[in-house]
């Protein structure tokens, strides 16, 4: 028989040991820990690598993004298995706006910082038409040979910094 668990305002999840797990089920213990070790290691590198790129502190993006996933594991009430990290997209602008190399600390970030706001507040108001709306006009949007294009044309202009390191 399947044990159900109750967390506070979080709903219960049912212990599911094989298959494919549902957003209200979840691994046993040792699976679990097992899975967020491999999302650490898979995460951190990206959270870490992302502001030294930018020349900004990884100590605040660690701790940010700490904060941020907590925020949305709370929104979601834990049935998104998610961690927010340091995004990529936001290199080539950083980069270009504040004339950074890309060695030590950019004393030219604030150039960027309002972007960042800005976009901040865009996502912001995105997730708020998302999560009224729904999420098929962002398919109907974007389809995938376009995110797919985006995601390429970001990693083609992040080549050379790699290459250069």
């Amino acid at each position: 028989m399947a044990a159900v668990e109750k967390q506070g305002y979080f709903s219960g999840w049912t212990l599911k040991t094989g298959g494919i797990i549902a957003p209200d089920e979840r691994l046993p213990w040792g699976q679990t820990i097992f899975v967020g070790l491999q999302h650490v290691l898979a995460m951190f590198g990206s959270t870490v690598l992302a502001p030294i790129i930018m020349g900004f502190d990884p100590n605040t993006a660690i701790f940010f993004s700490g904060i941020g996933t907590l925020i949305f594991f709370l929104i979601v009430g834990g049935r998104v298995p998610s961690y927010l990290g340091s995004s990529f997209s936001f290199i080539a602008v950083v980069l270009a706006a504040s004339a950074f190399s890309g060695k030590g600390i950019n004393h030219h970030v604030d150039v960027a910082l309002g972007g960042i706001i800005a976009a901040g507040v865009l996502y912001s108001i995105i997730g708020i038409i998302v999560m009224l709306g729904g999420y098929r006009w962002i398919e109907y949007l974007m389809p995938p040979v376009v995110t797919g294009a985006v995601v390429a044309a970001i990693g083609l202009n992040l080549a050379p910094v790699a290459i250069a390191d």
